[in-house]
């Protein structure tokens, strides 16, 4: 139901209100039904992921099915005072006066969501606009099911964010000039409370094809939008069009939202490495001012006082005398020392990181063309895509990725710490064989091997995937041991996935993920 689908219905009912409540009826477990005296049932059916709001003459019958609708019964009560439209958005209130009796039943707010999948009916306390504490809701939204928008019973509501578009109902001559050279059928990304369906009835009455301008035939298009506006009734043709368009539409947007998080993850991803390269340049500014002042310090060790914590050095180039600052604690030579050593430190970071920055670039620009592609992709498009990434994506299996080597073997990569350690001292037997990237965090990769040796393809394989799993990802000439699993323990009290091994052998391998 669209947005100014949902006016016209608000317009009709307030036209009658207020109006005496005889009764709450429930057809069934996501329909509730309010009989308004002189009006008819407003029949409000929340379910997923068509919910409607209308006016029936039809008698409607049917007790409460769950407890939300117990509670409609009970204290949702007294005149239905005004219906109230959240602009153009698929949101409306309802305002109810309460009744005095045996018990008293205060104002209160009922709230709709009209919004697809994400139907909701809510009671509120007692208050102005669409904010307040939620009484109770009919689907409680936590944070695992929506990290944007919670809604909680006891909560605050606060409705979704509006958006910034044009009001077809107050649309101006010159506005809709504006929009001439926008193809008729993607007004509605300007004008609010269009959906596909009204968009499809747009483009019937205006008597243009969706992807056709209006250029100077413009006020033809605006007299369409302003009939629409006074009575959005969808012919029939258009319902079965336009409500395929709009599953076809919600479709490529589910499609789209899951191709673009992975890519997302990895662009930042990307980006980071790339601000480490740039953190490790600018410190080789310091590095070399470390290497200048040991440099100092070796050749006038022999005029620094013992216990000093500061010197006055003659420059080598005789521009003056230079300020080193030490470390009372140190000799002048072990401060020299320590100065080369916290040089070669940030050097080697940054060689380590150069290395990979060719490759990094190249992978933010592929990651970057890859979101624009999906931005501008058909829903065919996105449906091959989804279709080839999951052919390419490895099984999942309880204990972490899963590939398969040349020799046909099993190789298994722990995903965290704790898979780790499963697949290390409770999965791999003693003569399976073990890799892990030397000297970087990363996965254990287990080859289910069951004691047979490995050709060099298996081994290259394997290294591989701990490379490419490891802090080293994306390097060159990645040192990767490996060895038998009965070669490998954890010490005595170490957290999860830490452990200690001897006999191994060691490849130098790409961090990249090996093909096939």
């Amino acid at each position: 139901m669209e947005g100014l689908m949902l006016a016209r219905v608000l317009r009709d009912l307030s036209g009658q209100l207020p109006a005496r409540t005889l009764g709450w009826a429930f057809p069934d477990e996501t329909t509730a039904a309010l009989l308004l005296d002189g009006v008819g049932n407003l029949v409000l059916s929340y379910r997923p992921p068509q919910p409607v709001v209308f006016v029936s003459r039809e008698r409607l019958r049917g007790d409460p099915h769950n407890g939300f609708q117990r509670f409609l019964a009970a204290r949702v009560r007294g005149d239905l005072l005004r219906a109230e439209q959240l602009k153009l958005d698929r949101v409306f209130a309802l305002h109810f006066a309460g009744e005095s009796g045996f018990v008293d039943q205060p104002p209160v707010r009922l709230l709709f969501e009209v919004t697809g999948r994400n139907a909701n009916l809510l009671v509120l306390g007692e208050g102005e606009g669409f904010e307040g504490r939620i009484v109770l809701a009919a689907r409680e939204i936590t944070g695992s099911r929506n990290r944007f928008r919670t809604v909680r019973t006891g909560g605050t509501y606060t409705p979704p964010p509006p958006y910034d578009k044009l009001d077809p109902r107050t649309l101006s001559e010159a506005e809709a000039q504006s929009l001439a050279e926008l193809p008729l059928g993607r007004w509605r990304e300007r004008l609010d409370g269009l959906g596909p369906l009204l968009s499809a009835e747009l483009c019937r009455r205006a008597g243009l094809a969706p992807g056709e301008a209006p250029g100077d035939r413009w006020p033809q298009a605006l007299g369409a939008l302003r009939s629409l506006v006074d009575d959005p009734t969808v012919s029939e043709g258009v319902m079965h069009e336009g409500a395929r368009e709009a599953a076809r539409s919600e479709k490529a947007a589910q499609l789209r939202k899951a191709l673009r998080e992975p890519l997302d993850k990895r662009l930042t991803l990307v980006q980071n490495q790339l601000a480490d390269v740039g953190r490790a340049e600018q410190g080789l500014e310091t590095a070399a001012q470390d290497r200048a002042e040991a440099d100092l310090l070796m050749a006038y060790a022999h005029t620094v006082e013992p216990g000093a914590s500061s010197a006055l050095l003659p420059a080598f180039d005789g521009s003056g005398e230079v300020p080193v600052a030490l470390d009372p604690q140190l000799s002048a030579v072990q401060n020299a020392e320590k100065r080369y050593t916290r040089s070669r430190r940030r050097e080697d970071v940054y060689e380590r990181l150069a290395e990979r920055e060719p490759a990094l670039r190249a992978e933010l620009e592929e990651a970057q063309s890859r979101l624009a592609q999906l931005d501008a992709a058909s829903l065919e498009n996105l449906e091959a895509l989804a279709a080839t990434l999951q052919a390419e994506r490895p099984e999942k299996s309880p204990y972490g990725l899963r590939f398969t080597t040349p020799g046909g073997f099993e190789a298994l990569v722990g995903r965290n710490n704790k898979e780790n350690a499963t697949l290390t001292h409770r999965i791999g037997r003693s003569l399976d064989h073990w890799f892990h990237a030397q000297g970087y965090p990363g996965s254990h990769v287990l080859v289910r091997s069951g004691g047979r040796d490995l050709d060099l393809p298996d081994i290259l394989y394997a290294a591989r995937l701990a490379a490419a799993h490891s802090k080293a990802r994306g390097s060159s000439n990645v040192a990767v041991d490996y060895t038998r699993i009965k070669h490998v323990w954890k010490p005595r009290g170490a957290p999860a996935g830490q452990v200690h091994y001897t006999d191994q052998k060691t490849v130098f391998v790409d961090g990249t993920l090996p093909e096939g």
